[in-house]
């Protein structure tokens, strides 16, 4: 009988040379060799080089590049030294407008092959800076012993493991600067142990909050250590002892100290071809790059070629960031959802931008509409006195990665004289955007007149983009 192969035994890595055809949405070179799909990591359309296949399966395999036989001259050299270990980039080692065009692309790709669209016009790439771009980020912190010192930074790639950081190039510089003194704040506070991440969120003026997530209390030596690096560094802590809705900044935890309202400045963000200021805490959902949140906001806007006297409905308005800036635009704007603290702050926001008069939130679960629905949302404009029409002239829709598919199924059962003349999708992910968008055209209500990529998040495989649908004559 064949004696087993000990599990101590190190079988030798498989190398291959594989001819890289596309990239996939992740990043990933994609081959095939023998009959099998691989998804090669760091390799670019056109190369040709030696993998190592770190994961076989059945109908694909996962593998490594090793070496570049042949280069494209789309490669340049990743500026970041956590590349290859960190998994907060993966396309480092692509020049960046063409990352913008593979995105392009891949858009497309979705849109003709899963929603079975074609004949759109394809809308300029909209994109900006490709390094310190990040204003919003969850870092992972760990003490580790063996190493008897604090990791702090994003996981390693495919990996619970946290990169050793002492820089990165898509955080603020300023912020990047601060992660070593921030690993060596944590090092010597009781509670070391204890802070499994920090939620960093930059606003406008050089206002920036860190929110430690503490899962034990803090002793005053701890208060003592955070005074002293604000003091230094001109941040904000605040601590979240258990969910997001705890999160306060650390004065409200000692009983000797004036409350955060007097003594913290407010985070916020502008939009300025709209004269907007919005109001955030750091825990809120806000775009993580501010200048291309501005552009965004900007050409949804235009495309949905507004006028003095429409009605607009904002579905997944959160904050508000769009609605208010449609609201300068628009005879009025109602903002549609699923958090009601979001809602509040949105409320808020268009008293302290004047827009309380045109602008009107309400809750609701956009990923069940079996409450209400569109004919409802109509009735509550009415009654509250904003809207004089069965219908919303135009729609923006912005959802999260799961899409607005019950929102699409609600709009496919309304009558063709109470469609909107016009929806915008703004979406971040478009496999469901290219899945909605057939919904929306396959039985003839609407066309898909224009789509385009927003390059939010530059060096990654996140795809941000925008759509234009026009209702059927």
């Amino acid at each position: 009988m064949a004696r087993r192969a000990s599990r101590n035994q190190k079988t030798k890595p498989e190398l291959l040379e594989l001819e890289i055809e596309s990239i996939d949405l992740e990043g990933q070179g994609v081959a095939h060799h023998l009959g099998k799909v691989f998804f090669v990591h760091g390799a670019i359309t056109g190369e040709q080089v030696l993998a190592q296949v770190v994961r076989n399966k059945p109908s694909y395999a996962k593998a490594q590049t090793i070496h570049v036989l042949r280069q494209s001259w789309q490669r340049v050299v990743p500026p970041c030294p956590h590349f290859d270990v960190c998994g907060g980039c993966s396309m480092q080692h692509i020049e960046p407008n063409v990352q913008v065009a593979i995105k392009n692309r891949a858009l497309e790709d979705l849109l003709q092959r899963v929603g079975g669209l074609k004949g759109w016009q394809a809308l300029p790439p909209i994109y900006g800076l490709s390094e310190g771009y990040r204003q919003r980020a969850r870092l992972s912190a760990r003490f580790v012993e063996k190493k008897g010192k604090m990791l702090l930074g994003f996981h390693e790639r495919s990996s619970s493991f946290i990169t050793d950081m002492d820089s990165c190039r898509v955080l603020t510089p300023a912020v990047s600067a601060l992660l070593n003194p921030l690993k060596n704040l944590l090092t010597q506070m009781s509670v070391m142990r204890s802070i499994p991440q920090i939620e960093l969120a930059c606003g406008a003026h050089g206002v920036s909050v860190m929110v430690l997530r503490n899962l034990a209390p803090l002793v005053q030596t701890d208060f003592d250590l955070l005074q002293q690096f604000e003091a230094r560094h001109g941040v904000q802590f605040w601590l979240q002892p258990e969910g997001p809705a705890t999160a306060a900044p650390w004065r409200t935890f000692v009983s000797s100290e004036p409350t955060a309202q007097a003594t913290d400045a407010q985070l916020q963000y502008c939009i300025q071809p709209f004269g907007i200021n919005m109001q955030f805490r750091p825990t809120d959902f806000t775009q993580v790059n501010h200048r291309m949140n501005e552009s965004l906001v900007q050409r949804a806007v235009e495309l949905l070629h507004i006028e003095p006297f429409d009605t607009v409905l904002d579905l997944f308005c959160g904050l508000g960031n769009f609605t208010l800036p449609l609201a300068t635009k628009a005879q009025f704007v109602m903002g549609i959802e699923g958090s009601e603290t979001l809602c509040e702050r949105a409320g808020q926001n268009a008293k302290i931008n004047g827009l309380a008069h045109k602008a009107h939130f309400a809750v609701q679960n956009l990923f069940d509409l079996s409450e209400k629905g569109w004919q409802q949302w109509c009735l509550e404009a009415q009654h509250a006195g904003f809207l004089r029409q069965d219908a919303f002239d135009k729609v923006l829709i912005d959802p999260p990665r799961d899409g607005a598919l019950e929102v699409c199924k609600g709009l496919q059962e309304l009558p063709k004289a109470l469609l909107p003349k016009r929806i915008v999708y703004v979406s971040c992910n478009p496999a469901t955007l290219a899945r909605d968008a057939a919904l929306l055209c396959h039985n003839q209500q609407y066309k898909l007149s224009q789509a385009g990529v927003v390059n939010m998040f530059p060096h990654t495989a996140h795809v941000e983009s925008i759509a234009v649908f026009e209702r059927m004559q």
